[in-house]
């Protein structure tokens, strides 16, 4: 996104995290991924207002960034740091369920559950193509219907 992160900022929130944990807990342990959701200040702002809100219980993301960037989707259990448009912690989410689906089969329940527009799977499908038609050239891709995706669910766990 371009935004400066303030990574002081970042851990003191993820210090504050754990203190409400139980001295013994294996999370003190664990690595978190801090990010917004979207592709823009004003999208992460709007997506992170909805996960605030309890709306938005699910997200996802092109399997092909995944594999562009060398990396291995997120799991479950996996914890991330929800970050506002300005790059500051809004929330902690754990992730509890991850499936790659074709973006044609994604349903009206995910659809719902991503908590975006009138919730509708037809919203939910045109926001989707405009982001992935946004943000794939970057990796040399293009939308296509059969586009593999990551399809998270997750709960708020801090905030």
């Amino acid at each position: 996104m371009g935004e400066r992160v303030d990574e002081n900022a970042v851990g003191a929130y993820w210090r504050e995290y754990l203190e409400t944990l139980p001295p013994g807990s294996p999370v003190r342990e664990e690595r978190y991924e801090a990010e917004p959701f979207g592709d823009g200040p004003e999208l992460a702002d709007e997506l992170g207002a909805l996960i605030l809100a309890g709306k938005k219980t699910a997200t996802c993301s092109a399997l092909w960034e995944w594999e562009a960037e060398g990396e291995t989707p997120v799991r479950p259990g996996e914890k991330s740091v929800v970050l506002d448009g300005g790059g500051n912690p809004l929330c902690i989410i754990e992730t509890t369920e991850v499936a790659i689906r074709r973006f044609d089969e994604v349903d009206g329940r995910f659809a719902r559950e991503e908590g975006e527009g009138d919730l509708s799977l037809e919203y939910w499908r045109g926001a989707h193509r405009r982001f992935f038609g946004r943000t794939l050239p970057t990796i040399g891709r293009t939308f296509a219907e059969d586009m593999p995706l990551v399809c998270e669910r997750f709960r708020v766990i801090y905030k």
